[in-house]
């Protein structure tokens, strides 16, 4: 069964924008659980624009399910994911202003340096997940840096989708292939939605985790928040 984790940062956005405690996202995570999320995902970034460093703190203490922080391994970050020690942690190498992750990592590049971080997470008992392009050639050189797992980052994929789907999947499935013979475990995430979610899911062999946020809060709006991870949910089965 492929998991379904929500990334709670746009409902952390909302709050910020006020100044107080309203949405409370404690409480939201909360409720996603008990609507049928299977994790938390949180990207906590260096200015505190939506997650902050606290949050992630907090909701260690409360979430029940498994609890994903996302981030650039910046000093800061490794700090607080050696404090909180989440289930899984999964590395993106996104720049300080950037506005959404719009990358993944150059394994090849920075095979020692990954090497290194994803040792020391483990240290921690933390699962490790590299987010990356779907590329053969850096999903092997990410199984040499001794992490557990990749994200693939579907941003392409979602934009080609409605062109022509066959095309779009393509690559994310021979880099699926190829993480499943070298014994990587698979997430995905960037851009998933109702529309494009189960074709995802249907052509991506070992799919073990999506991680969705934006679309699935956008969705909620108007569906309610329930709903729409009770629709998100019925597109993994």
């Amino acid at each position: 069964m492929t998991k379904l984790s929500v990334n709670i940062n746009k409902i952390a956005t909302l709050r910020n924008a006020r100044g107080h405690n309203r949405p409370d996202l404690l409480q939201a995570a909360r409720d996603c659980e008990r609507f049928g999320a299977q994790g938390i995902t949180v990207h906590p970034r260096p200015d505190e624009r939506h997650i902050r460093y606290q949050d992630v703190r907090d909701l260690k203490r409360m979430v029940t399910t498994e609890l994903n922080v996302e981030g650039n391994p910046t000093p800061d970050f490794l700090d607080l994911v050696r404090e909180v020690r989440p289930e899984q942690v999964t590395l993106v190498p996104d720049a300080p202003d950037a506005i959404t992750s719009n990358a993944g990592w150059d394994t090849v590049r920075h095979q020692e340096y990954l090497q290194d971080v994803v040792a020391d997470l483990k240290s921690l008992g933390a699962r490790v997940s590299i987010f990356l392009d779907p590329v053969p050639e850096l999903v092997r050189a990410a199984a040499s840096t001794g992490t557990d797992r990749i994200e693939l980052y579907t941003e392409d994929y979602a934009r080609r989708y409605h062109a022509d789907r066959e095309q779009a999947i393509r690559p994310y499935r021979e880099a699926a292939e190829v993480a499943l013979e070298l014994g990587l475990g698979l997430n995905a995430g960037h851009d998933l939605d109702l529309d494009n979610l189960a074709y995802l899911h249907q052509n991506l062999p070992g799919l073990a985790e999506v991680s969705i946020g934006h679309a699935l809060i956008c969705d909620a709006l108007y569906m309610g928040l329930e709903n729409t991870i009770q629709l998100y949910r019925r597109q993994l089965q």
